[in-house]
C-alpha cells in the first residue's frame, strides 16, 4: 500500500479516539459531577457526540453503543485491512467513518432550534473547542479525497507502486 493509501487510517483511528474520549468524559462526569474542566470537556468540546447519542438512543438503547458499536467494529475493521494490507477491507472501514463523521454532523443540525430570519435557513456551527473537534475528525476522514485531488497529477506518471514511470527515448 501506499503512503496516500495509508494516510486513511488516521479517519477512523481520529473517530475512534473522539468517541472513547466522550465516552469517558461521560464517565468521569459520573464520578465528579462539580468537575468544571470535565464539564467543559462534555458539553463544549465533544458535545457533537451527546446529540449523535440522542439520536442513536431512540433505535439502540445500549449503553456504550456509539464506542462498542459504532466506532471500534470501523477502527477494528481499518486494523485488520491495514494488517492485512486487504484494500478492500481497509476501504470500507475508511467510507464508514467518513458516513458515520456526516452522521454526527447531521446529529449536530437536528438539536438546533430553528428560526428563520429573512428566508434564509440556518446552519448551526459549533464554536470553539466543539468546531475544532468536529473539524479534525472530518478532516481525517476525508484526508485521502483531498490529498487524491492533490497530487493527482504526481499519481498519473508514476506506476501502481509509487515508483516513476521510465520513458522510452
Amino acid at each position: 500500500m501506499n503512503r496516500l493509501f495509508k494516510l486513511q487510517f488516521f479517519g477512523p483511528l481520529a473517530l475512534f479516539a473522539a468517541t472513547l474520549s466522550a465516552e469517558l468524559a461521560a464517565h468521569a462526569l459520573q464520578y465528579a459531577p462539580s468537575s468544571e474542566l470535565l464539564w467543559f470537556v462534555n458539553l463544549k468540546m465533544l458535545g457533537i457526540f451527546q446529540r449523535s447519542h440522542a439520536v442513536l438512543s431512540y433505535f439502540v438503547t445500549i449503553d456504550g453503543f456509539q464506542l462498542f458499536g459504532v466506532a471500534l467494529p470501523i477502527f477494528l475493521l481499518a486494523c485488520l485491512g491495514l494488517i492485512t494490507k486487504s484494500r478492500p477491507l481497509f476501504t470500507v472501514a475508511t467510507h464508514l467513518s467518513a458516513v458515520y463523521a456526516g452522521f454526527l454532523i447531521f446529529c449536530w443540525q437536528l438539536g438546533v432550534p430553528t428560526a428563520e430570519q429573512a428566508s434564509l435557513v440556518p446552519i448551526a456551527v459549533p464554536s470553539g473547542a466543539g468546531l475544532y473537534v468536529m473539524a479534525t475528525i472530518l478532516g481525517t476522514c476525508l484526508l485521502r479525497p483531498i490529498l487524491s485531488r492533490r497530487y493527482n497529477g504526481i499519481s498519473s506518471s508514476s506506476c501502481a507502486d509509487g515508483r516513476p514511470r521510465v520513458q522510452n527515448p
